[in-house]
């Protein structure tokens, strides 16, 4: 155990002495357009987002043929790695808040590790955090430099995800059956009204259009 110890710590050291690390931070703002799905659902209000009003959008038996499109406002952290090649390794974190235009609060969080070259390019991938779950994230992009400061535009694609709802079983209740001298013949028997069942259905896939201002911190 202490042997792995000192490993770690020495391997840590080294890191550490060799590596420079800059942080930087800024807004980001842009768009994403949203596949047919139940998010373009969303979007378009065609199913409610905490209810199920409309339960043929919820059970996807009415997806619709079109997606939509949406606002993006947010803020992205980013540490750089870098060792004096031409390439430099990056982690981000980006929080985003999409749909306000219409009226809407939906939150999303994506951790991505990646590189950009010397020239501003480049390739980012890791987890993405939303209301319809965890999902893979891949983003690539160009850092514009203008003297001191950044201005990076990025390209993120988030993949399509099934999504499986079970529908429960409804049941009722048969009446109670009397005869002309008010004794009872027949009914209170539960009846099985509509069967349950499963139903899966696409998110929608989402390309993200983004624009920001890094600032050192």
């Amino acid at each position: 155990m202490k042997n792995i110890f000192l490993i770690i710590l020495t391997f840590f050291l080294v890191f550490s002495s060799n590596a420079q690390v800059a942080k930087l931070e800024g807004p980001r703002i842009g768009f994403t357009m949203v596949e047919a799905g139940l998010l373009a659902n969303i979007l378009k209000k065609d199913v409610g987002l905490f209810d199920d009003e409309n339960t043929e959008s919820w059970e996807g038996t009415s997806l619709g043929k079109y997606g939509a499109i949406m606002s993006q406002y947010g803020w992205q952290w980013e540490s750089r790695f870098a060792d004096g090649s031409n390439i430099t390794g990056i982690v981000e974190w980006i929080a985003l808040v999409g749909g306000m235009e219409k009226g809407l609060f939906l939150p999303s969080v994506s951790s991505m590790v990646g590189i950009r070259t010397n020239s501003g390019i480049e390739f980012a991938a890791g987890p993405n955090l939303s209301l319809g779950g965890i999902s893979m994230v891949i983003g690539a992009g160009y850092n514009f430099k203008f003297g001191g400061l950044n201005l990076p535009v990025n390209i993120a694609y988030v993949p399509s995800m099934d999504k499986k709802y079970e529908v429960d079983p409804v049941y009722d209740w048969e009446p109670y059956e009397y005869d002309d001298n008010n004794n009872l013949i027949g009914g209170g028997e539960q009846i099985l009204v509509n069967p349950g069942y499963s139903v899966v259905h696409p998110t929608g896939a989402r390309v993200s259009v983004m624009v920001g201002f890094n600032m050192s911190k």
